[in-house]
């Protein structure tokens, strides 16, 4: 067992490192570090299935179907213009209006699909306003990230984590983690106008093109946004219904997705489909496998504890060490592979004296979550607004990004630790 345990660090310390240096495609790297792990025979086949989390899968695929459709219909540039408009086309207030708008999107749509709604239309709009996009985008990666934290779908580590552990509902996540986020929000939003206000200048004719917008044009499908905002509605009653429902997240979310599918006519299926992102999903597979040689080989067990025995089995010591090591690790490394190696820990020592372990997953998610802001690589959203930002001519550097990023996660984490010592560890 000590060989294969060696062997199984080996690989997953080589595949991790490569998702890092972003050499090769971070799905190729994953899926092939799990079928290492099969063919090197620390997992066979059926427990490389076993260990596939398909409830996290389930859920993303469902959610991703839905938000396609939704978005063909115009309504999220809808709300984008209404919202600049709102602002009376002042470049400032549209930049907090936007950042509002991410947030709550992330929290209900998931924070990757809420930023690719969102940056064309930034871009649109900063085109117009003739203002510099760079403040817009940093401070929506910021919000995508902390609402992406405030529910079960918001952001993939609580997907992960909410799947894992049955009792945390959907409910449970927005009572527990949706008052430090709106918090934080709170703190940020004159954070952002302090710090961006200089850089935004604009002149009364660049204004008044955004007022003269007719943001009604923008919808250009009214029947099927009728449908659309019916489906996704059920959907979210759905999830917080889930648990007396007994049903999975993932069944709610596909539940959602075909019934959209079979009231918008099958014409939409195959457009649907190509528009959910397979990479991220079989990201999600190779990880998975590639995490069930650590836990079959006893790996994450002596992990846990060893991290028992550093905080001497205290709730409190253990909360906060998950909560900093998540967030640090997750600034740096992609927060997906950083929660599904820690799961596995987190319930492992649930059996060695740590009997209440809820306080340990809110401080996983917030850490992890809260973490992705502190530097571009920290989250999927942040990669995927770099990378839509450097297609349109205005590349993001890693250094540029992480002097905003950086300080202001630090901020939400010490705001976090303090939220949950006051709730939970007092």
């Amino acid at each position: 067992m000590e060989q294969q345990a060696a062997v199984a660090i080996g690989i997953f310390l080589i595949i991790y490192g490569l998702i890092i240096s972003e050499k090769i495609h971070r799905t190729i790297v994953a899926m092939l570090g799990g079928l290492l792990m099969v063919l090197f025979g620390i997992v066979d086949q059926e427990t490389a299935i076993h260990h596939i989390d398909f409830n996290t899968l389930g859920l993303l695929i469902g959610m991703m179907i839905i938000v396609s459709i939704t978005a063909e219909t115009g309504l999220f540039k809808y709300i984008a213009i209404w919202a600049a408009k709102k602002a009376k086309g002042r470049p400032v207030p549209i930049m907090i209006a936007l950042a509002l708008i991410t947030a709550a999107g992330s929290a209900f749509l998931d924070n990757v699909t809420t930023v690719l709604l969102m940056v064309p239309v930034t871009f649109s709009i900063t085109r117009q306003l003739r203002v510099p996009p760079f403040p817009y985008l940093i401070t929506q990666i910021i919000a995508s990230n902390v609402g992406g934290t405030a529910t079960l779908i918001g952001d993939p580590p609580n997907i992960m984590i909410g799947s894992a552990v049955k009792e945390l509902t959907f409910l449970a996540f927005i009572t527990n983690l949706a008052p430090i986020v709106v918090l934080i929000m709170i703190v940020y939003v004159p954070l952002f106008v302090l710090i961006f206000r200089k850089k935004l200048k604009t002149t009364p004719d660049r204004i008044q093109s955004i007022m003269n917008i007719d943001e009604k044009e923008l919808i250009n499908d009214h029947p099927l946004l009728i449908k659309c905002i019916v489906i996704l509605g059920l959907t979210i009653i759905g999830f917080f219904l889930h648990q007396t429902l007994h049903l999975e997240s993932a069944i709610i979310a596909l539940s959602g997705a075909f019934l959209l599918l079979l009231l918008t006519g099958e014409h939409r299926m195959e457009g649907a489909f190509t528009k959910v992102e397979w990479t991220t999903i079989f990201f999600f597979v190779g990880l998975f496998v590639l995490v069930s040689g650590l836990i079959e080989t006893g790996v994450i067990a002596k992990l846990a504890e060893q991290a028992i025995a550093l905080t001497d089995g205290n709730l409190l010591a253990a909360s906060m060490l998950i909560l900093w090591i998540s967030a640090i690790a997750s600034a740096f490394l992609d927060n997906i592979p950083f929660v599904a190696t820690m799961i596995p820990m987190i319930q492992e020592m649930g059996g060695r004296g740590i009997t209440d372990l809820e306080p340990l997953w809110w401080s996983l998610a917030l850490g992890a979550c809260l973490g992705g802001n502190g530097t571009l690589i920290g989250a999927s959203a942040n990669l995927i607004v770099a990378g839509l930002s450097g297609k349109e001519g205005y590349p993001i550097r890693f250094l540029d990004y992480m002097k905003y990023g950086f300080p202001l996660m630090l901020l939400s984490i010490a705001m976090a630790s303090v939220y949950l010592i006051l709730r939970y560890l007092i």
